[in-house]
Protein backbone atom coordinates (compact mmCIF):
# COMPACT_ATOMS: atom_id res chain seq x y z
CA UNK A 1 0.00 0.00 0.00
CA UNK A 2 2.98 2.03 0.68
CA UNK A 3 4.61 1.36 -2.57
CA UNK A 4 1.53 2.26 -4.47
CA UNK A 5 0.70 5.61 -2.70
CA UNK A 6 4.37 6.99 -3.27
CA UNK A 7 4.07 5.73 -7.04
CA UNK A 8 0.63 7.66 -7.30
CA UNK A 9 2.07 10.57 -5.03
CA UNK A 10 5.02 11.18 -7.56
CA UNK A 11 2.41 10.45 -10.49
CA UNK A 12 0.61 13.80 -9.00
CA UNK A 13 4.15 15.48 -8.02
CA UNK A 14 5.30 14.67 -12.30
CA UNK A 15 1.97 16.18 -13.30
CA UNK A 16 2.08 19.66 -11.75
CA UNK A 17 6.01 20.26 -11.70
CA UNK A 18 6.45 20.84 -15.34
CA UNK A 19 8.10 23.38 -17.71
CA UNK A 20 6.19 26.15 -16.01
CA UNK A 21 6.58 25.49 -12.52
CA UNK A 22 10.40 24.07 -12.27
CA UNK A 23 11.22 26.68 -14.24
CA UNK A 24 9.86 29.13 -11.74
CA UNK A 25 7.92 30.91 -14.62
CA UNK A 26 4.67 30.05 -13.25
CA UNK A 27 5.15 30.34 -9.97
CA UNK A 28 6.22 34.09 -10.30
CA UNK A 29 3.35 34.44 -12.68
CA UNK A 30 0.85 33.84 -9.82
CA UNK A 31 2.80 34.13 -6.37
CA UNK A 32 5.54 36.64 -6.00
CA UNK A 33 5.59 39.35 -3.00
CA UNK A 34 3.24 38.72 -0.30
CA UNK A 35 2.25 35.03 -1.13
CA UNK A 36 3.01 32.89 2.25
CA UNK A 37 -0.76 32.92 3.20
CA UNK A 38 -1.27 32.01 -0.56
CA UNK A 39 1.05 29.41 -0.83
CA UNK A 40 -0.40 27.61 2.55
CA UNK A 41 -3.42 27.89 1.50
CA UNK A 42 -2.82 26.15 -1.88
CA UNK A 43 -1.41 23.42 -0.01
CA UNK A 44 -4.26 23.07 1.79
CA UNK A 45 -6.48 23.02 -1.33
CA UNK A 46 -4.56 20.87 -3.40
CA UNK A 47 -4.50 18.43 -1.38
CA UNK A 48 -8.25 17.90 -0.40
CA UNK A 49 -9.01 18.19 -4.39
CA UNK A 50 -6.12 15.27 -4.92
CA UNK A 51 -7.90 13.15 -2.33
CA UNK A 52 -11.38 13.81 -3.67
CA UNK A 53 -9.91 13.15 -7.24
CA UNK A 54 -8.35 10.07 -6.61
CA UNK A 55 -11.53 8.95 -4.57
CA UNK A 56 -13.85 9.16 -7.03
CA UNK A 57 -11.39 7.43 -9.03
CA UNK A 58 -10.90 4.39 -6.93
CA UNK A 59 -14.64 3.87 -5.98
CA UNK A 60 -15.13 3.79 -9.84
CA UNK A 61 -11.94 2.01 -10.72
CA UNK A 62 -12.06 4.40 -13.77
CA UNK A 63 -9.43 3.74 -17.01
CA UNK A 64 -9.87 7.42 -18.01
CA UNK A 65 -11.25 10.65 -16.58
CA UNK A 66 -14.69 10.98 -17.67
CA UNK A 67 -16.70 9.05 -15.08
CA UNK A 68 -14.73 11.39 -12.22
CA UNK A 69 -15.12 14.50 -14.84
CA UNK A 70 -18.70 13.83 -14.33
CA UNK A 71 -19.09 12.63 -10.96
CA UNK A 72 -17.48 16.34 -10.01
CA UNK A 73 -19.18 18.61 -12.25
CA UNK A 74 -22.60 16.81 -13.06
CA UNK A 75 -23.92 15.20 -16.03
CA UNK A 76 -25.19 18.88 -17.76
CA UNK A 77 -21.25 20.35 -17.45
CA UNK A 78 -19.85 17.00 -18.36
CA UNK A 79 -19.57 17.67 -21.92
CA UNK A 80 -18.32 21.60 -22.19
CA UNK A 81 -15.66 20.91 -19.37
CA UNK A 82 -14.66 17.10 -21.38
CA UNK A 83 -13.69 19.60 -24.39
CA UNK A 84 -12.26 22.13 -21.53
CA UNK A 85 -9.60 19.58 -20.41
CA UNK A 86 -9.32 18.07 -24.68
CA UNK A 87 -7.85 21.42 -24.98
CA UNK A 88 -6.42 22.34 -21.59
CA UNK A 89 -4.07 19.00 -21.91
CA UNK A 90 -3.56 19.74 -25.67
CA UNK A 91 -1.84 22.92 -25.23
CA UNK A 92 -0.41 22.73 -21.82
CA UNK A 93 1.43 19.81 -23.57
CA UNK A 94 2.11 21.97 -26.37
CA UNK A 95 4.04 24.51 -23.79
CA UNK A 96 5.93 21.67 -22.45
CA UNK A 97 7.33 20.84 -26.14
CA UNK A 98 8.01 24.53 -26.56
CA UNK A 99 9.72 24.40 -22.81
CA UNK A 100 12.35 21.70 -24.17
CA UNK A 101 13.15 23.70 -27.13
CA UNK A 102 13.57 26.85 -24.79
CA UNK A 103 16.05 24.76 -22.44
CA UNK A 104 18.09 23.67 -25.49
CA UNK A 105 18.18 27.06 -26.46
CA UNK A 106 20.04 28.08 -23.78
CA UNK A 107 23.01 25.37 -24.22
CA UNK A 108 22.81 27.13 -28.38
CA UNK A 109 20.99 24.34 -30.09
CA UNK A 110 18.32 25.17 -31.91
CA UNK A 111 14.70 25.25 -31.01
CA UNK A 112 13.46 22.63 -33.32
CA UNK A 113 15.86 19.94 -32.20
CA UNK A 114 14.97 20.80 -28.51
CA UNK A 115 11.46 20.15 -29.36
CA UNK A 116 12.42 16.80 -31.57
CA UNK A 117 14.28 15.74 -28.48
CA UNK A 118 11.30 15.39 -26.48
CA UNK A 119 8.59 14.41 -28.58
CA UNK A 120 10.38 11.25 -30.01
CA UNK A 121 11.29 9.52 -26.53
CA UNK A 122 7.66 10.50 -25.72
CA UNK A 123 5.97 8.72 -28.18
CA UNK A 124 8.30 5.18 -27.36
CA UNK A 125 7.44 5.85 -23.55
CA UNK A 126 3.66 4.61 -24.83
CA UNK A 127 4.79 1.66 -25.88
CA UNK A 128 4.68 0.30 -22.22
CA UNK A 129 1.22 1.69 -21.72
CA UNK A 130 0.30 3.77 -18.77
CA UNK A 131 2.76 1.40 -16.98
CA UNK A 132 5.62 3.10 -18.54
CA UNK A 133 4.89 6.72 -17.35
CA UNK A 134 4.55 5.31 -13.47
CA UNK A 135 7.74 3.39 -13.80
CA UNK A 136 9.26 6.74 -15.19
CA UNK A 137 7.85 8.54 -12.59
CA UNK A 138 8.89 6.45 -9.77
CA UNK A 139 12.63 6.67 -11.03
CA UNK A 140 13.12 10.34 -11.95
CA UNK A 141 10.91 12.04 -9.78
CA UNK A 142 13.00 11.69 -6.62
CA UNK A 143 15.92 12.85 -8.64
CA UNK A 144 14.16 15.70 -9.43
CA UNK A 145 12.50 16.96 -6.52
CA UNK A 146 16.02 16.17 -4.55
CA UNK A 147 18.12 18.40 -7.03
CA UNK A 148 15.29 21.20 -7.07
CA UNK A 149 15.37 21.55 -3.36
CA UNK A 150 19.30 21.30 -3.19
CA UNK A 151 19.40 24.33 -5.15
CA UNK A 152 17.10 26.63 -3.80
CA UNK A 153 18.12 25.78 -0.29
CA UNK A 154 22.11 26.54 -0.91
CA UNK A 155 21.19 29.84 -2.51
CA UNK A 156 18.99 30.59 0.60
CA UNK A 157 21.71 29.70 2.70
CA UNK A 158 24.62 30.99 0.67
CA UNK A 159 22.48 34.41 -0.36
CA UNK A 160 22.30 34.58 3.67
CA UNK A 161 18.21 34.85 3.31
CA UNK A 162 15.70 34.14 5.50
CA UNK A 163 13.70 31.37 5.25
CA UNK A 164 10.55 33.22 7.39
CA UNK A 165 11.48 37.17 6.31
CA UNK A 166 8.07 37.20 4.17
CA UNK A 167 6.15 35.07 6.33
CA UNK A 168 3.86 37.87 6.89
CA UNK A 169 3.43 39.20 3.75
CA UNK A 170 -0.20 38.36 3.15
CA UNK A 171 -1.91 40.61 0.98
CA UNK A 172 -1.73 38.20 -2.61
CA UNK A 173 -3.26 35.21 -0.47
CA UNK A 174 -6.46 35.44 -3.45
CA UNK A 175 -4.13 34.66 -5.94
CA UNK A 176 -3.94 31.12 -4.54
CA UNK A 177 -7.64 29.96 -6.04
CA UNK A 178 -6.76 30.41 -9.78
CA UNK A 179 -3.16 28.69 -9.10
CA UNK A 180 -5.03 25.64 -7.32
CA UNK A 181 -7.72 26.23 -10.34
CA UNK A 182 -5.30 26.37 -13.09
CA UNK A 183 -3.15 22.64 -11.93
CA UNK A 184 -6.56 20.71 -10.84
CA UNK A 185 -7.92 20.21 -14.31
CA UNK A 186 -4.71 18.32 -15.27
CA UNK A 187 -5.17 15.65 -11.73
CA UNK A 188 -8.47 15.12 -13.26
CA UNK A 189 -6.95 13.74 -16.31
CA UNK A 190 -4.13 11.94 -15.26
CA UNK A 191 -6.02 10.50 -11.85
CA UNK A 192 -8.80 9.59 -13.93
CA UNK A 193 -6.84 7.49 -15.86
CA UNK A 194 -5.45 5.13 -13.08
CA UNK A 195 -8.62 4.09 -10.58
CA UNK A 196 -8.82 0.39 -12.16
CA UNK A 197 -5.31 0.31 -10.98
CA UNK A 198 -5.58 1.17 -7.17
CA UNK A 199 -6.39 -1.62 -4.49
CA UNK A 200 -6.55 -0.07 -1.35
CA UNK A 201 -8.27 3.23 -0.10
CA UNK A 202 -4.67 4.04 1.58
CA UNK A 203 -3.02 4.65 -1.17
CA UNK A 204 -5.68 7.76 -1.78
CA UNK A 205 -4.15 9.12 1.76
CA UNK A 206 -0.27 8.64 1.24
CA UNK A 207 -0.81 10.36 -2.28
CA UNK A 208 -3.00 13.11 -1.46
CA UNK A 209 -1.23 14.19 1.91
CA UNK A 210 2.38 13.51 0.70
CA UNK A 211 1.94 15.62 -2.65
CA UNK A 212 0.34 18.17 -1.06
CA UNK A 213 2.87 18.87 1.82
CA UNK A 214 5.47 18.47 -1.07
CA UNK A 215 4.71 20.57 -3.54
CA UNK A 216 3.86 23.40 -0.66
CA UNK A 217 7.48 23.10 0.67
CA UNK A 218 8.81 23.40 -2.75
CA UNK A 219 6.12 26.22 -3.76
CA UNK A 220 7.81 28.18 -0.41
CA UNK A 221 11.12 27.89 -0.87
CA UNK A 222 10.93 28.16 -4.55
CA UNK A 223 9.00 31.49 -4.33
CA UNK A 224 11.07 32.93 -1.36
CA UNK A 225 14.21 32.62 -3.50
CA UNK A 226 12.18 34.29 -6.60
CA UNK A 227 11.80 37.20 -4.37
CA UNK A 228 15.34 37.93 -3.66
CA UNK A 229 15.78 38.10 -7.60
CA UNK A 230 12.91 39.79 -8.32
CA UNK A 231 14.16 43.07 -10.51
CA UNK A 232 16.62 40.03 -12.52
CA UNK A 233 13.64 37.82 -13.48
CA UNK A 234 12.66 39.95 -16.55
CA UNK A 235 15.89 39.36 -18.19
CA UNK A 236 15.45 35.78 -18.26
CA UNK A 237 12.72 33.58 -19.70
CA UNK A 238 13.50 31.00 -17.83
CA UNK A 239 13.56 32.68 -13.59
CA UNK A 240 15.33 29.30 -12.45
CA UNK A 241 18.52 30.61 -14.28
CA UNK A 242 18.52 33.78 -12.70
CA UNK A 243 19.43 31.63 -9.38
CA UNK A 244 21.88 29.39 -11.13
CA UNK A 245 24.45 32.17 -12.30
CA UNK A 246 25.62 32.00 -9.37
CA UNK A 247 26.86 28.67 -9.41
CA UNK A 248 28.91 27.25 -11.76
CA UNK A 249 28.12 25.63 -15.13
CA UNK A 250 27.93 22.41 -14.01
CA UNK A 251 25.32 23.16 -11.67
CA UNK A 252 23.13 24.85 -14.32
CA UNK A 253 24.09 21.97 -16.30
CA UNK A 254 22.46 19.35 -13.62
CA UNK A 255 19.43 21.74 -13.46
CA UNK A 256 18.39 22.11 -17.02
CA UNK A 257 18.62 18.21 -16.76
CA UNK A 258 16.22 18.42 -14.31
CA UNK A 259 14.06 20.83 -15.58
CA UNK A 260 14.15 18.65 -18.77
CA UNK A 261 12.96 16.27 -16.75
CA UNK A 262 10.38 17.88 -14.99
CA UNK A 263 9.37 18.67 -18.59
CA UNK A 264 8.65 15.38 -19.94
CA UNK A 265 7.40 14.15 -17.32
CA UNK A 266 4.30 16.45 -17.25
CA UNK A 267 4.22 16.46 -21.00
CA UNK A 268 3.69 12.45 -20.64
CA UNK A 269 1.30 13.07 -18.38
CA UNK A 270 -1.04 15.08 -20.47
CA UNK A 271 -0.40 12.89 -23.52
CA UNK A 272 -1.58 10.00 -21.03
CA UNK A 273 -5.18 11.76 -20.48
CA UNK A 274 -5.38 12.51 -24.03
CA UNK A 275 -4.71 8.83 -25.62
CA UNK A 276 -6.40 7.55 -22.77
CA UNK A 277 -10.06 9.36 -23.45
CA UNK A 278 -9.62 8.47 -26.74
CA UNK A 279 -8.66 4.86 -26.93
CA UNK A 280 -12.17 3.68 -26.89
CA UNK A 281 -13.09 5.82 -30.11
CA UNK A 282 -10.38 4.81 -31.77
CA UNK A 283 -8.36 1.51 -31.04
CA UNK A 284 -5.02 1.48 -31.55
CA UNK A 285 -2.11 1.03 -29.23
CA UNK A 286 -0.94 4.02 -26.88
CA UNK A 287 2.32 4.97 -28.91
CA UNK A 288 0.37 5.11 -31.97
CA UNK A 289 -1.82 7.53 -30.84
CA UNK A 290 0.64 9.82 -28.68
CA UNK A 291 2.66 10.01 -32.04
CA UNK A 292 -0.68 11.32 -33.90
CA UNK A 293 -0.93 13.90 -31.07
CA UNK A 294 2.58 14.86 -31.12
CA UNK A 295 2.67 15.62 -34.93
CA UNK A 296 -0.36 17.50 -34.44
CA UNK A 297 1.27 19.56 -31.80
CA UNK A 298 4.36 20.51 -33.04
CA UNK A 299 3.44 23.32 -35.42
CA UNK A 300 1.69 25.25 -31.97
CA UNK A 301 5.51 25.40 -30.04
CA UNK A 302 6.33 27.94 -32.43
CA UNK A 303 4.61 30.30 -30.10
CA UNK A 304 7.42 30.44 -27.65
CA UNK A 305 7.58 29.22 -24.17
CA UNK A 306 6.77 32.63 -21.94
CA UNK A 307 4.60 33.72 -24.46
CA UNK A 308 2.09 30.47 -23.83
CA UNK A 309 2.25 30.59 -20.20
CA UNK A 310 1.84 34.15 -19.62
CA UNK A 311 -1.58 33.85 -21.55
CA UNK A 312 -2.82 30.48 -21.29
CA UNK A 313 -1.96 29.59 -17.73
CA UNK A 314 -4.16 32.41 -16.23
CA UNK A 315 -6.89 31.89 -18.30
CA UNK A 316 -7.17 28.37 -17.19
CA UNK A 317 -6.58 28.99 -13.94
CA UNK A 318 -9.98 31.34 -13.94
CA UNK A 319 -11.89 29.13 -16.24
CA UNK A 320 -11.70 25.87 -13.67
CA UNK A 321 -12.39 28.06 -10.43
CA UNK A 322 -16.08 25.94 -10.98
CA UNK A 323 -13.78 22.76 -10.86
CA UNK A 324 -12.33 23.44 -7.92
CA UNK A 325 -15.09 24.95 -6.18
CA UNK A 326 -16.72 21.45 -6.94
CA UNK A 327 -14.25 19.63 -5.61
CA UNK A 328 -14.02 21.12 -2.61
CA UNK A 329 -17.77 21.22 -1.23
CA UNK A 330 -17.78 17.55 -2.92
CA UNK A 331 -16.88 16.04 0.34
CA UNK A 332 -20.13 17.69 2.06
CA UNK A 333 -22.49 16.75 -0.86
CA UNK A 334 -21.37 13.19 -0.79
CA UNK A 335 -22.03 13.22 2.90
CA UNK A 336 -25.49 14.93 3.28
CA UNK A 337 -26.27 12.29 -0.20
CA UNK A 338 -25.53 9.41 2.37
CA UNK A 339 -27.74 10.64 5.31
Amino acid sequence: MLKSGLKWMFLIIGTIIGAGYASGRELWQFFGQDSSLAILLFALMFTSCCYTIMSISYKKQSGHYLPVLRAIVGKHLTGIYDWMIIIYLFTTTVVMLAGSGATWQAFHFSYRFGVLVIAIPLILLFIWDVKGIVIVNSFVLPLLITGLLFVLILFISDQDLSLFGHVMETSNWLSAFPFTALNILPLVAVLGAIGNQMKHKGEVWIASIGSGLLIGAISYLYNNSLIQISEEIILYEIPLFAILKHYPYEMMLFMSAMLWIAIFTTAASGTLGLVTRFREYVRQPLWILSMGMIAIMLPFTSFGFSTLIQYLYPLYGLLNLYVLVALLVHPLISRFKIR
